[in-house]
Parts: C-alpha cells; structure tokens; sequence
C-alpha cells in the first residue's frame, strides 16, 4: 500500500511540473500567464454564485431554474471542501515543493480539495445539462467546458494545488452539480 501511494505521490508531483512550467517564448507566457491570472478568479465565489443568481433572476424559465441549480452546487460543494480542507491540511506546493512557479498572492490554507475547482465544476454541470437540451444555448458548451477546465488548470498553473487536488475539485463539485440537478430538476 505505501508503495503505491509512493507511485501516486510521485505522479501528481510529475503531473504538477508539467502543468507548472512556463512557456520558453514571452510572448506565450505572457499571454498564458494573464489569461490563466484572469480565469483562476472565475472559480471563485463571486463568480460563480453571482453569474448564478443573475440566471436565476433574470434568465427565462430553463436559465433561472439552472441558476438555482448552480446556486445549490456551489453553496452545498463547500461543505466537503472546507471539512476536507481541515481534515487533511496538506501543505500546497509553492509550500513543500522547490522550484514551483507560485503566483503573487498564493493562499495559506489547506491546498486539498481545490476549492476554486469544486465551485466552477458544481456552476458547469447545470450549465453543460442546460446547453445540451436546449440548441441556442449549446453554442454556450464550448466556451462553460473551456472556462471549467481553464480554472482547474490555472490552479496548478499557479502552483496552489497538485492534480489530486483539482480531480477531486472537479468530483466534488461534479457530484454536486448532478445532486443540485436531480433534486430541482428543469
């Protein structure tokens, strides 16, 4: 058991290089870099809830009902996260590890479950229900699919979570999202 945990351990840290390094060009760089600065915020609170509340009160049927959906996610997502977070207080890579890149500002609490992850998969998933039923907003399923997993990218791009933190984000708030679906159903 300790050794495949070794192995998993030595994945995630070889999979957060990877997603960590800069491109060699400036110009790449720079680009990646403020567009993965920009998008990372978009797993936040603001973000999410408030893109969801503005679909639940002002959107059409199907929107608002989605907009209560993704209210439901991303509020009942937090719970595991932040027991999570307590339970298992794991140090986030900028942290533990040498030679991350780590963005300007990085955060101090508890790097598992990405949090920012969890909030945006638990916003996408009545997103992506409502874009694939209805054929106006599938156009929308594209650009919510590449939002999502910008986020979580961005994430390890900063160097303030390892892959097993933003795979269990994106399973949390995934779950959450089908719940939310389920129990209020369009």
């Amino acid at each position: 058991m300790e050794r495949m945990l070794g192995w998993l351990r030595s994945r995630d840290h070889q999979l957060l290089m990877i997603a960590n390094r800069r491109p060699s060009h400036r110009a790449l760089q720079t680009g990646l870099g403020t567009w993965l600065s920009t998008v990372t915020h978009m797993g936040g609170a603001s973000f999410t809830l408030g893109t969801a509340l503005l679909a639940a009160l002002t959107g059409t049927a199907a929107w608002s009902i989605a907009g209560w959906q993704c209210i439901a996610a991303v509020a009942v997502s937090h719970l595991p996260v932040a027991v999570m977070k307590r339970r298992f207080r794991r140090l986030r890579p900028y942290q533990k590890l040498p030679n991350i890149n780590a963005c300007r500002k990085p955060l101090q609490d508890s790097s598992f479950p990405s949090g920012h992850t969890t909030a945006v998969f638990a916003w996408l998933v009545p997103v992506m229900q409502l874009a694939g039923l209805s054929s106006a907003a599938s156009l929308l399923m594209p650009a919510a699919l590449l939002l999502g997993m910008s986020v979580a990218w961005s994430r390890m791009y900063l160097g303030l979570h390892y892959p097993s933190d933003v795979a269990a984000g994106a399973l949390l708030g995934s779950a959450a999202g089908a719940g939310a679906i389920t129990l209020l159903p369009l």
